[in-house]
């Protein structure tokens, strides 16, 4: 593990805890899954022993809630463990081997997507496809500058738009600190495409399920257009498992 923490500093540190994350599969070698009160949270144990992250760290969630999400993804497990069912455990070990540590290089990623966010970028064309944009979009964007004080400056096309330091600074102040929170942010931001509407998804002015049909406004569309692109759902299915994680997150610690 020596070669990942070197490149941490120089790299996205929770892309990085992800791909040490990635173990073959193993049978399944543990009877009874619990909750244990540790001394940084909850954290669950398989037959009494503490489930440890790829760092061999004690993977604990800050609230009981939590990590009976974790607990509950483990106990699904059946002959094998397989950790492409597990995002919420996926997530939990990105932000205690990457998150904790580099907070500040974690919400520097964000930063990257409020700096040229997704809902910034209008289509020229058709007239229906910019309708449905700013259908789904436009709220945001009003929730961004009445909640935030961030008003954003919107462009047509992939011209790179500058949006001032006034409204970037405003919507950087929104990034929480806390790693949990900051690691489901930065889920939610990369899967989404957008640091906007994962912000409104934690502010609870998104719901998890208006929150990814915002993200898709513009595939949705060219699907409708040329046909489903069997491919592309998979992989899309894929995502929306790990944005459901991040959500699930970000909903339980508020709660």
């Amino acid at each position: 593990m020596g070669d990942l923490f070197e490149a941490i500093p120089h790299k996205d540190p929770v892309a990085a805890a992800r791909r040490g994350a990635r173990p073959a599969l193993r049978r399944r070698f543990y009877k009874a899954v619990e909750i244990r009160q540790v001394a940084d949270g909850y954290a669950v144990a398989l037959d009494q022993k503490p489930v440890l992250t790829p760092t061999r760290r004690i993977l604990a969630a800050p609230t009981r809630a939590l990590a009976s999400a974790i607990a509950a993804e483990w106990q699904a497990q059946r002959d094998v463990i397989d950790q492409a069912t597990m995002p919420l455990t996926r997530l939990a070990n990105a932000i205690a081997d990457g998150v904790a540590d580099w907070p500040r290089l974690v919400a520097a990623e964000i930063e990257k997507y409020l700096a040229s966010d997704l809902l910034f970028y209008r289509a020229g064309g058709p007239p229906r496809l910019r309708e449905r944009q700013a259908e789904y979009w436009d709220p945001i964007l009003t929730w961004a500058r009445e909640t935030l004080d961030a008003r954003f400056t919107l462009g047509e096309g992939i011209a790179h738009v500058t949006q001032s330091e006034g409204a970037l600074r405003a919507a950087r102040a929104a990034i929480p600190a806390d790693p949990w929170r900051l690691g489901a942010l930065h889920a939610a931001t990369t899967l989404t495409g957008s640091a906007l509407i994962a912000l409104a998804l934690l502010r609870g002015a998104l719901s998890a399920e208006a929150a990814w049909q915002a993200a898709h406004v513009d595939e949705d569309w060219n699907m409708e257009q040329w046909g489903r692109d069997e491919v592309a759902l998979q992989g899309r299915a894929s995502r929306l498992a790990e944005f459901q994680a991040a959500a699930m997150v970000l909903k339980l610690l508020a709660e």
